[in-house]
């Protein structure tokens, strides 16, 4: 295949980029470069099979030659990033996916949107399946990417019963792994940067609230499934082993070798209390689930980021 993936250069996008062209494709990237960065793209440059074009998504998108797909990923993703870039990712979320569908619809390409367990909001059902419709709050500062994210269903779910573009969309629940930048705002950064410089590790309420942790090599893999395999309808990719933020303050604490001290402060508003994905439609659909134990994911993480706080 030839693909194309918006926002490469991120965390997600750069680990896509490597699965797709292990499995022999070729791929262009594309990224604006607000939140990505060259650096996780810079071991692909002596890859023939591989281009890279700095361009956002919301401008009019046109890629030379035939395309087989295109993977939307192209969004601010941690909580800083959004809360900082608001209006942008609105836009990325509204006209930057409408552009990315209109490419894959004029090419005649598959479209994979990746979305966000961010849609269920402050779940009241627990755990999340495809099927519960969300408790969001569309004023509040998180709105900005939850109702994003929502708008990008839609529009993917418009463009195939109109047009009949074959599309897949992806919820990804908290993902984590090498390439996270040092501080984006998520919380498994944060832990492991506060460990590693010996800054009191800063665990928000009383760290009872709930997540669930996906290592990154998992979450390529079931969207590559997904997309190979599925169907139009929404599917949860996420681990769905659930630990508190206190937990994981505590295991960062614990394979880092780290004295420093868990310091607690106020909730952000909004901040879901529970997020653990039911995954049975991605079992039953693509024959996915996680393998990567939480321990051996963070340590991988841990060693990414002693290189490169170093």
């Amino acid at each position: 295949m030839r693909v194309l993936i918006t926002g490469a250069a991120g965390f997600l996008g750069s680990h896509l980029a490597d699965r797709l062209l292990a499995g022999g494709h070729e791929v262009v990237g594309m990224d604006n470069l607000v939140t990505g960065s060259r650096d996780n793209l810079a071991h692909l440059a002596v890859d023939p099979r591989f281009s890279f074009r700095e361009q956002d998504v919301t401008d009019y998108v046109e890629v030379d030659g035939p395309l087989d797909g295109v993977f939307h990923l192209a969004s601010p993703a941690s909580p800083r990033d959004y809360l900082e870039l608001p209006i942008e990712t609105l836009q990325v979320g509204s006209l930057g996916t409408h552009r990315a569908l209109g490419l894959a619809r004029g090419k005649q390409a598959r479209f994979l949107l990746a979305s966000t367990s961010e849609v269920y909001g402050d779940p009241l059902i627990h755990p999340q399946p495809e099927g519960y419709w969300g408790n969001v709050n569309p004023i509040g500062p998180r709105g900005v990417y939850d109702e994003a994210k929502r708008f990008a269903e839609a529009l993917t779910m418009a463009y195939h019963r109109c047009h009949d573009v074959d599309t897949r969309i992806v919820r990804i629940f908290n993902t984590y792994g090498p390439r996270m930048r040092p501080r984006d705002g998520r919380v498994v950064s944060n832990f492991i940067v506060q460990a590693l410089t010996g800054r009191p590790l800063t665990v928000y309420g009383d760290g009872s609230q709930t997540r669930s942790f996906c290592y990154v090599d998992d979450l390529v893999e079931g969207i590559v499934r997904l997309f190979e395999r599925g169907g139009p309808e929404p599917v949860n990719l996420g681990n769905p082993h659930e630990f508190t933020v206190l937990e994981l303050a505590q295991r960062v604490l614990a394979l880092t070798g780290s004295t420093a001290p868990i310091v607690y402060e106020p909730l952000p508003v909004d901040d879901p209390k529970v997020r653990r994905p039911d995954i049975g439609r991605a079992r039953a659909v693509v024959g996915w689930e996680p393998t990567v134990a939480l321990d051996a994911g963070l340590a991988a993480t841990i060693e990414y980021f002693r290189h490169k706080l170093s």
